[in-house]
């Protein structure tokens, strides 16, 4: 964003797949990270902050304004970034040794990661934060994540009064969780702004379930424990894996659990539990009240270390393994899919978004032959999903929350989700009066 006085981001986050997009991480920015006065960070998901310590590197000395829980949880996810970056990179060095080509750096390092967090402010929900004399801004609870928000902007340009058309209102909306979700507060309704960035991720459909979460989860482990199998969840450490451990909570203090082991194999989920555990003041009146100690129970057993995991692969009895990462692009989960793909008593259940192009979202769409870790792996075990984990809004709560403004903004720019969801959101918000648009990358817009 660029006035006529300063330039400051909303997010610096990862490009993701395919291929030819996630190689623009290495590119340099668009701008320069010198004049860059200051970033506002919705959440701590890496497609929203895994860019900031390259921002750091080269140069740029502002303050990064998040929530209190988004920094806290950024200072594990940049770390467990950097350190990933660095295993990557020695491993992709090996190879170009062989080619006779020159090494890789990793884009930035452990020292780097923890170096950016120096940067941070905290914010609080609601709290109008004086950024300059013509810039102002306010967090609302975005109800993705702990700590996420949605961002109301408001800009004052050449000093004009607001009488003259020169004071702006700009709302991001960040991710959009959905309302009802446990241990986080409903996401918070705005009802007016100049100009509305819309995320759009499931613009295109509904999550809708042919039971309540507890039902089926309760249904695909009973099934695949009667088969003496392993029930596979890949985990996204930050909020779905909390709420996860949350649900299987509920379910056993109702009696209606197998006693078997549930291995939390991922140390980025375990810390990112132990987080939320220390950030009691987001929960809901449910998480603060009825379970307490949500993320304590006695099946529950956290295997941090390499030599734990491995372990696993020779467990002889029934058991559910929520293991990195949530798409099966990298991390333990993979290792475990290497050994479990091929077996018809295994389970794998998805409860959360699956990308284009991920190996999650070619298993979920059925391909029976998979390319896994150098090898072809044959998919013989149940694949199944939960919609209603989520967390992000559907098609019909991102509408509900568009009809939240009084009056429609002046322009609504359909942002963040593949081209299908994007372009189906742009048609329902032109039906209730709305002016869209789909940027492309790259594009300049002048407001």
């Amino acid at each position: 964003m660029e006035t006529d006085t300063n330039k400051f981001l909303v997010d610096c986050g990862m490009f993701q797949w395919p291929k030819e997009i996630m190689r623009l991480n290495y590119e340099p920015f668009l701008f320069d990270p010198k004049e860059i006065d200051f970033v506002l960070l919705t959440h701590a998901h890496i497609d929203h902050c895994w860019l900031l310590p390259k921002l750091y590197k080269q140069w740029f000395s502002g303050k990064i304004y998040a929530t209190s829980a988004t920094i806290d949880l950024c200072r594990i996810m940049l770390e467990d970034s950097a350190q990933i970056q660095d295993k990557n990179t020695k491993e992709e060095n090996k190879r170009r040794k062989k080619q006779h080509l020159p090494p890789r750096k990793p884009m930035y390092t452990v020292e780097e990661a923890a170096a950016c967090m120096k940067l941070f402010t905290p914010v609080e929900y609601t709290k109008t934060i004086i950024l300059n004399e013509n810039i102002e801004a306010r967090f609302q609870d975005a109800g993705h994540i702990m700590g996420s928000a949605s961002i109301e902007l408001f800009v004052t340009e050449n000093n004009k009064p607001a009488r003259q058309g020169g004071k702006k209102k700009l709302v991001f909306s960040g991710d959009i969780g959905q309302r009802d979700t446990p241990i986080i507060e409903d996401p918070t309704t705005i009802e007016e702004t100049d100009y509305l960035f819309m995320e759009s991720t499931y613009g295109d459909r509904l999550h809708e379930d042919d039971g309540s979460k507890e039902e089926l989860l309760t249904k695909y482990v009973k099934e695949t424990f009667a088969k003496w199998g392993r029930l596979f969840i890949p985990s996204f450490s930050v909020e779905r894996t909390q709420e996860l451990l949350y649900i299987f909570n509920i379910i056993i203090k109702n009696g209606n659990f197998p006693n078997e082991k549930i291995f939390l194999d991922s140390p980025l989920s375990i810390k990112a539990t132990e987080i939320f555990k220390q950030h009691t003041e987001y929960f809901d009146e449910e998480a603060t009240n009825k379970y307490p100690n949500a993320f304590d129970f006695p099946q529950l057993e956290c295997t941090s270390s390499v030599d734990d995991s491995r372990k696993l692969n020779t467990y002889d009895q029934p058991c559910i393994i929520i293991a990195g990462n949530g798409m099966c692009t990298a991390g333990r989960i993979t290792h475990h899919l290497l050994h479990g793909l091929n077996n018809p008593q295994n389970t794998l259940l998805f409860i959360w978004y699956q990308a284009e192009w991920t190996l999650g979202r070619r298993i979920l769409e059925q391909e029976k032959r998979v390319w896994l870790m150098g090898e072809t792996v044959d998919v013989k075990l149940d694949v199944a999903k939960i919609n209603g984990f989520s967390g992000h809004a559907d098609a019909n709560q991102l509408m509900r929350r568009a009809k939240g403004f009084t009056t429609p903004p002046r322009k609504t720019f359909v942002v963040h989700g593949e081209w299908t969801a994007q372009t189906t959101l742009k048609w329902e918000l032109e039906k209730i009066g709305f002016t869209c648009e789909i940027p492309n990358i790259k594009d300049q817009i002048e407001l």
